[in-house]
């Protein structure tokens, strides 16, 4: 499951079975240059706390397949209810051009006094085959609820990826242990997502996991006002031996600097992809097979430079 769709469900302490429908509306207003996503009602909800026997819904909105603050929205919640009614509007400001690679993803929730909310279901639609033209696709309309989505990676594939050049020296001392050098060159990236018009300016953290100390991140210079911006920065570890890049990580994230807060634009683990480091199960150690197979050139490369281009994820 991706990066946005565990984000979404993260909250679920729930095993509800899924019924009900959800009525609402959506609209581009050109003159704001905003998305509006009118939640009129719900009805038929599924029963979420059982003992009490009642739900407290809500609605919450994302846009995919990003998961940080942009894609999402939620209305008041409704105590005591099957069938809420809200009539809010959700707004999300973003160009209409952005909106073809996005899918809308509408899902209802139980509130829980102690935060273990509860799944209630979901609608999804894909807007980049919406037709903004079609007057009846603006009119209110009933939606059936329907189960999570399970296979959101096949779902939301990302056209996002980054050139990343790795460069590994491995010697040996005459008083120490065979230790050596990892180079993350990072050269640059392609078609990042635009978040706000044009003003995308992006810059790139790298960390070797499982060292999370200050020492172990590193990151590039910004580089304003482009989605596909050039950094050929290179980033050097010391300190390795050969068995430690077996369980070593390259993480490295791409985001978008902002004054009040950076945002999460997708990023890469290059490693083994083992699930595990130094004999720990660990959830970091999940690279791809393109990502396993560039860190496994690397490891049978030493002293010369390995490169390919990797699409990114969200982690």
């Amino acid at each position: 499951v991706s990066g946005s769709l565990m984000s979404i469900y993260s909250a679920d302490f729930g095993n509800v079975d899924v019924k009900g429908n959800i009525q609402f509306a959506i609209d581009y207003v050109e003159q704001l240059n905003e998305l509006h996503i009118f939640i009129c009602q719900c009805k038929g909800l599924a029963v979420a706390d059982v003992k009490r026997q009642r739900s407290d819904p809500y609605v919450k909105t994302y846009l995919l397949p990003e998961k940080y603050k942009l894609g999402k929205r939620k209305t008041s919640v409704r105590k005591k209810t099957f069938n809420p009614v809200y009539n809010e509007i959700l707004r999300y400001k973003i160009e209409k051009d952005l909106l073809k690679n996005q899918s809308l993803n509408i899902s209802v929730w139980h509130n829980d006094t102690f935060g273990r909310n509860s799944f209630l279901g979901e609608v999804e639609l894909d807007l980049g085959t919406w037709d903004w033209n079609d007057k009846s696709n603006k009119q209110i309309n009933w939606f059936p609820l329907q189960p999570r989505v399970t296979a959101a990676s096949e779902k939301l594939p990302s056209k996002r990826d980054l050139q990343g050049l790795i460069r590994c020296f491995v010697f040996t001392g005459r008083k120490t242990l065979s230790t050596g050098e990892v180079h993350i060159w990072v050269k640059e990236c392609h078609n990042l997502p635009l978040l706000r018009g044009n003003r995308l300016n992006s810059f790139i953290k790298c960390t070797i996991l499982p060292d999370t100390s200050r020492k172990s991140r590193q990151k590039t210079r910004t580089v304003s006002k482009t989605a596909n911006p050039v950094f050929n920065h290179t980033m050097v570890y010391d300190g390795f031996r050969p068995e430690d890049l077996k369980e070593a990580c390259v993480e490295l994230t791409v985001w978008d600097h902002n004054k009040l807060a950076n945002h999460f634009l997708g990023g890469l683990r290059i490693g083994l992809g083992t699930g595990k480091s130094y004999g720990t199960a660990v959830d970091w150690m999940d690279s791809t097979s393109d990502e396993t197979a560039l860190w496994e050139k690397m490891m049978k490369s030493p002293n010369r430079w390995v490169e390919d281009v990797l699409p990114l994820r969200m982690l």
